[in-house]
C-alpha cells in the first residue's frame, strides 16, 4: 500500500525518490486505507521505506486459486441427525438472500449464464456505489439486477489476451464460484446427463459483485486483491468470498499478507470475509487463510460421487473417477498392458517417462488395440498430454494411477475411454497385470451415483490444522461440500452443455456466503460480521459415523459441517470485537507500533496487554475454544462472553462431556437473560489429569437444556469442537500420532518423487505495498 493522500499525492511522492518510470504507479488505494502499489527496484524500495509517512513496504506476492443436489443434502443431513421434519423456510428462491450483496473476487464472470438471470428479482439496493465496468468483450449492460457490478484489475501495459480488459471470466472458475453461492435456479440441468436436476444458489436472491483479481496464467496478485478490498468496501458488499491462499507452510506474516490487511479493514467495516482453507491436505498445519477475522472454510464430500467403473478379468471391479462417455463393450475383452511394458525399445526412453506416459515414449506396435496404465508423477505433464500419446499410438483405453492428494476435481476424458483412479488402485491393477498371461479390462460410461455413502467425508485435499505458527486458534472454522458440484461454467467451453452447467470442482466456501446470506435477510436481522461468524459456527452438526475410514476430527472440520435449516434461530452468539483482533495480534508477538502496519488509526485508549503471550489467544471472545494444556496437572481458564438474539427470557444450562483425560468446570454453569440483559459471560475451567500415549484427539462438548449455550474445549494439544462428542462406537478407529505421522510420511514420499513445478523467475522490478 501507499502514503496517504489521492493518487497525485502517490505519484509525487514517487517522482520525488525515484526516476520518472511510465506506469510506475499500479494500483492507488484510497477508500478504506491509503497506499499504493508501484514497480521498483530492491535500493527504490529501501529509500522509499525511509521517506515520513510511509509505514511500511513489502513485495507484492502472487497467491493460487484453491480450485444442485448438494443444498438439499446439507439440509436432509441435519434433519435426520435431529429428527427435524422438513421446513421451506430456506428453500423460497425468490426472497433468499434479496438484499444481500455478495463480493465474488475471483477470476471474473460469465454473465450470459442462466445461473445469472434476474426474473422475479427486485430493483438494486439503493446503497450500492458500484460499477460495471465495461472491458474489450464486456458491456456494462452486461449487468442486470442479479449481477450488478463487475470490475477488474490489470497491470499497466501488460498484454495477456484474452485474460485481461475484462472482468469477463476466459477460465471458468468464478462463473462456478458466483453461481453456487447465489446463482438463479435453473431447471434440467446437467453435464452430459449427469448430476442431472435444478441447479441453484445457496442464497439465489442475493446480488454478486463481482472482481477479476485473477487470470489462468499468473495467479492472483496481492495489489489486485488489495485494490478489490478497497473498492469493495466503498462499493458497499455485505459479504467477500476468495478462494485462493499462498501454499501450505509458506504463509505471510498478517502485517505483510494483503489477503489479512485487506480482511482486516473490511471486517472492521462490518463485511463478512469468507475464505477457503487450503488444498495442501491431509499434511497437518497445512491450512491458511487463517487470521481470526476470516471464515476459513475446509471441504467435505456430499452423497453423489462421479464414477468410471472398470471391469477387470476374474470378475474383479476397479471404480475410478474421471468424467468420459466411453463406446467400449461392457465386458473386458480387451488387452490392458503397463505403460513401462508397451515403450518404445531406445536407450533415450527410460521407465520413469514412460511411465508417465510422456510424448513420444511409447511404441505404436505395442500400443495399438490396448488399454494403457500410466502413473502420474510429473505435474508439468497434463492429462491431455498422457491421454493423446496413449490415443496417437493407437490405445483404445486409457487409466491414469493419481496421487490422492492430485483428485480434487474429476478431470474430463470426452469420447475417448478414459478413468483416473487412485494409486492404491493402480497398485491392485498392475497386480492383476502380472498375475495373469492376458489380462483384460474395459472402461464403461461414467455415472452419477447419488446416495452415496459414507457421506459427509473429510475432502484428502482439504487443508487441515493446526495453524501454522499460530497456537490455541481452531481452524479451519467450518467444513462445507467442496466435490463433485454442478454449477455454471463459461459457455465457449466447448464441452459445456446446457445452461453453461458444469461438473465438479472444489468450492466449499460458496455454501457458507449462501447460508450467511440467508441468514441476514430471512431472519430480518441486524448482525455483525462477528455474530455472522458465530452463528455459522452454530448451524454446524457432527454424526461420527460420518468421516470415511478414520474419525475426523475438530482440526479437519472445525465446528462441524455446514447445514441448511430454516429458519435460523441461533440463540446466543460469540461476538468479537475489533479490540478482540487487536489484542489476538498482541498475543502473537505484535505491539501497538506493528499492529499499525495492519490498522493504522488504533481504538481510543487501546494498547496491549501485560504479559501477553499465546495462551491468552485461548481468552479471545471466539466462537471456538482452544486450549494447549502440556503437562499433567495442568489448569488452564479461559473466558466468553455470549450475546443473546431475541427479547424473550430464557435459561441455558451448560452440560459437558469429556474425554477421561481432562476435567472440564463451567461458571456459572446457568445463563439467565432478561428482556433486559443482551449479554453474559462464562468461565471455563480446564484441567488435564493424565496425559495418555499414543494421545488421540481430546474434544469436550457443552450442551443446553433450553437453548443454544454451546462452545468449544481442548485437552492435550488438540482441539475439541462444539457438539464433538468423545464416545465412539467400540469398533470405532483409531488414528494413533504414529499412524499419522506413518500416512504424511508416504504422501511426502509420493509428492518427492514427482518432479516440482517449475516457477517463474522474479523480475528485475518488484511491486512493492507502501503503507502510510
Amino acid at each position: 500500500m501507499g502514503a496517504k493522500g489521492s493518487s497525485h499525492d502517490h505519484l509525487h511522492l514517487m517522482s520525488s525518490l525515484t526516476p520518472r518510470r511510465e506506469n510506475a504507479v499500479v494500483h492507488s488505494y484510497r477508500h478504506s486505507f491509503s497506499g499504493f502499489t508501484a514497480r521498483l527496484t530492491d535500493a527504490e524500495a529501501q529509500a522509499l521505506a525511509q521517506h515520513p509517512g510511509v509505514v511500511s513496504v513489502f513485495p507484492d506476492p502472487v497467491f493460487q486459486l484453491h480450485t444442485t443436489r448438494s443444498w438439499d443434502f446439507l439440509r436432509d443431513q441435519y434433519n435426520l441427525l435431529y429428527d427435524i421434519p422438513y421446513s421451506s423456510g430456506l428453500n423460497s428462491t425468490s426472497s433468499n438472500g434479496a438484499g444481500t450483496i455478495i463480493g465474488i473476487f475471483d477470476t471474473g464472470i460469465w454473465p450470459e449464464s442462466e445461473s445469472f438471470n434476474d426474473k422475479g428479482i427486485g430493483p438494486v439496493p439503493s446503497r450500492w456505489k458500484g460499477t460495471c465496468t465495461r472491458g474489450y468483450d464486456f458491456k456494462p449492460s452486461s449487468c442486470n439486477r442479479k449481477l450488478i457490478g463487475a470490475r477488474f484489475y490489470d497491470e499497466p501495459g501488460v498484454e495477456n489476451p484474452p485474460y485481461v480488459g475484462t472482468p469477463r471470466d476466459h477460465d471458468g472458475h468464478g462463473t462456478h464460484v458466483a453461481a453456487i453461492a447465489a446463482g438463479s435456479s435453473v431447471a434440467d440441468a446437467s453435464y452430459y446427463g449427469l448430476a442431472g436436476g435444478t441447479a441453484k444458489g445457496g442464497s439465489p436472491g442475493s446480488r454478486i459483485a463481482v472482481y477479476r483479481v485473477c487470470t489462468p496464467n499468473t495467479g492472483c496478485s496481492g495489489s489486485a486483491i488489495m485494490k478489490a478490498f478497497d473498492d469493495a468496501i466503498a462499493d458497499g458488499v455485505d459479504i467477500i468470498n476468495l478462494s485462493f491462499g499462498q501454499p501450505a507452510g509458506t504463509e505471510f506474516e498478517f502485517s505483510r499478507n494483503p489477503i489479512a490487511i485487506g480482511a482486516f479493514h473490511a471486517v472492521e467495516k462490518g463485511i463478512f470475509v469468507v475464505a477457503s482453507a487450503g488444498n495442501d491436505g491431509p499434511a497437518p498445519e497445512s491450512v491458511v487463510n487463517v487470521a481470526p477475522w476470516m471464515f476459513t472454510v475446509g471441504a467435505t464430500t456430499i452423497d453423489r460421487n462421479i464414477e468410471t467403473h472398470i471391469p477387470l478379468g476374474g470378475n474383479k471391479l476397479i471404480k475410478g473417477g474421471g468424467i468420459g462417455f466411453s463406446n467400449l463393450k461392457k465386458s473386458p475383452v480387451y488387452p490392458l498392458a503397463d505403460s513401462v511394458s508397451v515403450k518404445l525399445d531406445s536407450e533415450f526412453v527410460f521407465d520413469g517417462p514412460a511411465s508417465d506416459c510422456e510424448q513420444d515414449t511409447l511404441d505404436e506396435r505395442k500400443v495399438r488395440g490396448k488399454i494403457i496404465v500410466c502413473d502420474h508423477l510429473d505435474d508439468d505433464i497434463s492429462i491431455e498430454t498422457r491421454l493423446n500419446e496413449v490415443k496417437k499410438k493407437g490405445g483404445i483405453g486409457f487409466i491414469l494411477s493419481m496421487p490422492d492428494d492430485e483428485l480434487i476435481a474429476a478431470p474430463k476424458m470426452g469420447s475417448f475411454p478414459g478413468a483416473v483412479i487412485t494409486q492404491g488402485d493402480g497398485i491392485t491393477i498392475r497386480a492383476y497385470i502380472n498375475s495373469t498371461r492376458n489380462p483384460v479390462a474395459t472402461i464403461l460410461p461414467t455415472v452419477s451415483v447419488d446416495k452415496f455413502k459414507p457421506a459427509p467425508a473429510m475432502a484428502f485435499f482439504s487443508s487441515r490444522g493446526p495453524t501454522y505458527n499460530t497456537r490455541n486458534l481452531l481452524k479451519p472454522d467450518i467444513a462445507a461440500p467442496g466435490t463433485a458440484i454442478l454449477a455454471a461454467w463459461r459457455t465457449d467451453d466447448a464441452e459445456v452443455t446446457r445452461s453453461g452447467q458444469k461438473p465438479p470442482l472444489f468450492n466449499r466456501v460458496r455454501y457458507i456466503l449462501g447460508l450467511s446470506s440467508c441468514f441476514c435477510n430471512c431472519c430480518n436481522t441486524e448482525v455483525s460480521e462477528s455474530l455472522l461468524e458465530s452463528i455459522s459456527n452454530q448451524i454446524s452438526y457432527h454424526d461420527h459415523s460420518l468421516y470415511g475410514e478414520y474419525l475426523a476430527t475438530p482440526y479437519d472440520f472445525g465446528a462441524g459441517v455446514a447445514t441448511m435449516y430454516g429458519p435460523l434461530k441461533p440463540g446466543l452468539v460469540y461476538e468479537t470485537e475489533i479490540t478482540d483482533y487487536l489484542q489476538f495480534l498482541c498475543s502473537t508477538g505484535y505491539n501497538t507500533s506493528t499492529i499499525k502496519l495492519i490498522l493504522k488509526t488504533l481504538p481510543n485508549n487501546f494498547s496491549c496487554r501485560a504479559n501477553s503471550s499465546d495462551d491468552s489467544v485461548s481468552s479471545m471472545n471466539y466462537p471456538s475454544i482452544a486450549v494447549s494444556l502440556s503437562k499433567e496437572r495442568e489448569t488452564k481458564k479461559v473466558t466468553r462472553t455470549l450475546t443473546r438474539i431475541g427479547d424473550e427470557e430464557s435459561l441455558y444450562t451448560a452440560t459437558i462431556t469429556t474425554p477421561d483425560a481432562l476435567r472440564v468446570r463451567v461458571s456459572p454453569n446457568k445463563l439467565k437473560f432478561t428482556s433486559k440483559t443482551k449479554k453474559l459471560s462464562y468461565q471455563r475451567e480446564h484441567l488435564e489429569v493424565e496425559v495418555p500415549w499414543p494421545k488421540r484427539t481430546q474434544s469436550c462438548e457443552k450442551d443446553n437444556n433450553d437453548g443454544d449455550f454451546e462452545d468449544i474445549g481442548s485437552g492435550g494439544n488438540y482441539p475439541a469442537d462444539e457438539d464433538f462428542e468423545e464416545e465412539q462406537e467400540e469398533d470405532a478407529p483409531l488414528i494413533t500420532r504414529k499412524m499419522q505421522r506413518m500416512a504424511i510420511k508416504e504422501v511426502m514420499k509420493m509428492r518427492r518423487r514427482r518432479k516440482p513445478r517449475r516457477r517463474k523467475m522474479h523480475r528485475h522490478i518488484y511491486r512493492f505495498y507502501i503503507i502510510a
